[in-house]
């Protein structure tokens, strides 16, 4: 039965980090371009050429280390880690073995509404490797990858369910927008994932073998990859008790099949002696200064989970809408523009994260690359909460702000009659219509039946068809009903 199983995962995060130019060379590091044009002699692995180390990735993974609040190495070095392979013109990685840059460490994560910390191994720097690309009747061969800045980022084998290991990339993929070391697309390979992932029985405290499942290009990909392997361990394990685990499920490395939704065998897993380590000789170790480290954590910004905290303890934002503004700093930002034209918190967050993602759910475009400025939603809303306009017309004014992004709600207000709420004179005969065909509701509301009320405000503004304030429709309902 699967209660008896305890799933064990550990992730490999890989993270291109978007510096100018390469980890080890001066060619641009940069996605989208021609095939074959950022590159260099380093990156093609030219004889004779020798690597010489970016200094901005290092920051940016000192960056990640405070930020997580590892051991930073104050001394560390590089490795050549040996693997024949097309996409590797040097037929060598430079890679951190021994001494990486990172040790220890955690990542505070929300997993559906519980706070969890996820311990992390290590973090070293890498650069990365080419790209096959695969035609019909041939292959290519794009380098302007190779060679780019990596922060590999290797937790410790501390996550037991999809949910959980979903919720860890998620916030690793957070930091690193918070920080600014990486755009993080999975879509451009920027952010890509290895899951090691083994299963035992609960009264068990020793690991199983574990099967790797390369480059998972999204967290609800992942999910079900790791769904899918734990149950194909499990049937195995049940089906041959009695044998030892490592002849029943031996180690390897695997890819996820979408269509089938089932890991497929790529290759037996290596070992480190394969990869033949030793010191890389054209490079010397990274040394680093106390001071430097702390100038860098005090330069940091408000990270993810402080943030997060801090609208659920301050602005008393609900959960789920604090996760989903707190999960790139850029949307974050946006959301506290507007809080400035309108600190208003709760209204704000629903305008943006419902009303007007919403509206560009369909047309591909995102909120923060449409043209409309964060003040101007922040004045939407300061228009409805002072009276001016309704909740009602201010969705129309929001369908006016899409198709005219630039244009302040303000004047879009100004320049359509539609958009103008009644006046009190004009809503007064709209009442007296409204209590002259309900007197049973005006009985059941002498009798403190509240309800009553509420369905007398609803059918004036179903005659005023939206446009009335319903402050305005409340004092003057209570008013003739007073008098009554």
């Amino acid at each position: 039965m699967k209660e008896q199983w305890q799933l064990v995962i550990g992730l490999e995060i890989h993270v291109q980090l978007n510096t100018k130019s390469k980890l080890f060379s001066s060619a641009p590091n940069h996605f989208g371009d021609e095939p074959n044009t950022n590159i260099g002699i380093v990156c093609t692995g030219q004889p004779g050429a020798l690597p010489i180390l970016n200094r901005e990735a290092v920051k940016k993974a000192v960056q990640f280390g405070c930020a997580v609040n590892a051991e930073i190495a104050l001394h560390s070095r590089f490795d050549r880690k040996s693997y024949f392979y097309p996409d590797s013109p040097r037929n060598f990685q430079i890679t951190q073995f021994d001494e990486p840059i990172l040790k220890g460490g955690s990542v505070t994560a929300e997993v559906e509404g519980v706070t969890q910390h996820f311990a992390i191994h290590h973090a070293h720097l890498e650069d990365d490797s080419g790209m096959l690309k695969h035609f019909s009747t041939f292959a290519g061969i794009d380098y302007n990858r190779a060679g780019a800045p990596l922060l590999e980022i290797v937790s410790e084998p501390c996550m037991h369910s999809p949910k959980e290991a979903s919720a860890y990339a998620e916030a690793v993929r957070a930091l690193m927008h918070y920080i600014d070391a990486s755009d993080c697309n999975m879509e451009e390979g920027s952010l890509r994932i290895d899951v090691n992932i083994s299963v035992r029985p609960k009264a068990e405290s020793t690991l199983r073998p574990k099967i790797e499942i390369k480059n998972l290009n999204s967290f609800h990909n992942m999910e079900l990859a790791i769904a899918s392997e734990s149950l194909r361990q499990i049937r195995l394990y049940e089906s041959s008790p009695q044998e030892d685990p490592k002849k029943v499920l031996p180690s390897g490395t695997y890819r996820f099949d979408l269509d089938k939704k089932e890991t497929v065998l790529m290759r037996q897993k290596e070992e480190a002696e394969d990869y033949r380590y030793f010191p890389e000789p054209d490079l010397p170790p990274i040394v680093l200064r106390k001071e430097d480290i702390e100038a860098i954590k005090a330069a940091l910004p408000e990270l993810p989970h402080e943030r997060f905290c801090r609208y659920i303890k301050e602005l008393h934002l609900p959960v789920e809408a604090a996760t989903l503004l707190t999960q790139e700093r850029a949307f974050a930002d946006y959301f506290e523009a507007a809080l400035k034209v309108c600190n208003q918190p709760k209204a704000v967050c629903n305008w943006i994260t419902v009303e007007f993602v919403g509206r560009f759910k369909e047309s591909g475009i995102s909120l923060l690359s449409s043209g409309i400025a964060a003040s101007h939603i922040g004045t939407l809303v300061k228009l409805i909460e002072s009276g001016t306009i309704t909740g009602k017309i201010a969705k129309a004014v929001a369908d006016e702000m899409v198709q005219h992004p630039a244009k302040d709600p303000t004047l879009i207000v100004q320049e359509n009659p539609d958009f103008q709420p009644l006046q009190d004179a004009s809503i007064e005969p709209l009442v007296d219509i409204v209590l002259a065909a309900n007197a049973e509701s005006i009985a059941d509301f002498k009798e403190g039946k509240g309800r009553a009320f509420d369905y007398l405000v609803g059918q004036v503004m179903k005659q005023c068809k939206g446009k009335a304030s319903p402050a305005a429709v409340n004092q003057l309902l209570k008013s003739k009903l007073d008098k009554k």
